[in-house]
């Protein structure tokens, strides 16, 4: 039949119109997210051990990481001094970050974690670069993982150390 296409685009049209609308009104009604959402990214400064390996796996090379090495004086006498390296900047441009949480992800020392905020709109883009002061405010947001499974089994080292403990009592 010819125009049948036409004729069900219509009546798809007719029987929509005629529904009550869904739109949230976003300002007033904030949006019901899911408790582990991805929105910005948070940096907890004191795990940070400046090994670059957020920035090397980085595919949009957003992370901008410089530090310097301090002299650690040895702990006793005889021992040599060592040296660790000392975070100076910790920036992410989120102009360029594609939110894909490979960073997070091999981050080794849990550095890095994800908020739910979403709302960090700026009238200038270069304010998107977010320092590691502003990345420390967001850790603020971030929410409690969930709590383990009561029924799931304990981790290998749990058991061994319990295995351990009853071992030597």
């Amino acid at each position: 039949m010819r125009g049948g296409g036409l004729a069900k685009g219509l009546a798809i049209t007719l029987r929509t119109m005629t529904r009550r609308a869904h739109t949230a009104q976003y300002p007033d009604v904030r949006p019901d997210l899911p408790p582990r959402s991805r929105g910005v990214i948070a940096l907890f400064e004191e795990n940070c051990t400046v090994c670059m390996l957020c920035a090397r796996e980085c595919p949009d090379w957003c992370i901008y990481i410089d530090s310097h090495k301090e002299t650690v004086p040895a702990r006793e006498e005889g021992a040599r001094a060592r040296q660790r390296n000392v975070l100076d900047r910790f920036a992410i441009d989120f102009a360029l970050c594609m939110y894909c949480g490979i960073c997070i992800e091999v981050c080794p020392f849990d550095a890095l974690f994800w908020t739910p905020e979403f709302e960090y709109a700026e009238y200038d883009v270069r304010e998107l670069t977010h320092e590691k002061g502003r990345l420390r405010e967001w850790m603020w947001t971030v929410p409690p993982p969930p709590p383990l499974d009561a029924n799931a089994e304990p981790s290998k080292e749990a058991a061994a150390a319990r295995k351990a403990l009853e071992i030597e009592a």
